[in-house]
């Protein structure tokens, strides 16, 4: 089974399908993201879906952090993968993308979690909590430095770097 991501400018076929099932699990974000698609499409920097033998599994995003920062900050949002492709890599490809994506242009990523599952996830990928923002966790993104590796680095909470996969 492959992950294929694919860099998006309009929602992919199989949205509806995704909408529905995000809908079905209690979360409206895609809903959301079909009407930031249709008012406000170039708030983002880069959407991404997610696709198994031909079907969307997945699909996330990142923009401008919208709180106030002291330095330039993306947020990833509207990350969602279908309940049918869970337990797969999906969400952490998606993330990996999209932090890849932040770590050329920004120092700092930041995401809300919806939910304690949510949190756990964003924390197993290297996010920290965050106390007194806008957001609930973050992390600290550099580019690769070594070798021709595109993947982004970040700090862990402990200090210590690690490659994202």
């Amino acid at each position: 089974m492959t992950v294929c991501l694919r860099r998006i400018a309009n929602l992919p076929n199989g949205f509806d399908g995704l909408r529905a099932d995000a809908e079905a699990d209690g979360f409206r974000h895609m809903r959301r993201l079909a009407a930031e698609f249709e008012t406000t499409r170039e708030m983002f920097h880069a959407v991404l879906a997610a696709f198994i033998t031909g079907g969307l599994a997945g699909i996330g995003g990142i923009t401008d952090e919208p709180q106030p920062t002291s330095a330039p900050t993306w947020r990833m949002r509207r990350l969602y993968v279908h309940r049918g492709f869970r337990r797969r890599g999906v969400a952490r490809a998606i993330a990996a993308a999209l932090l890849a994506e932040a770590a050329n242009n920004v120092r700092m990523v930041t995401v809300h979690a919806g939910n304690d599952s949510a949190a756990r996830f964003w924390e197993a990928i290297g996010f920290e909590q965050a106390s007194c923002k806008a957001w609930t966790h973050q992390t600290t993104v550099f580019p690769a430095t070594s070798g021709n590796s595109s993947k982004p680095i970040s700090r862990l909470p402990n200090g210590r770097i690690r490659p994202n996969s």
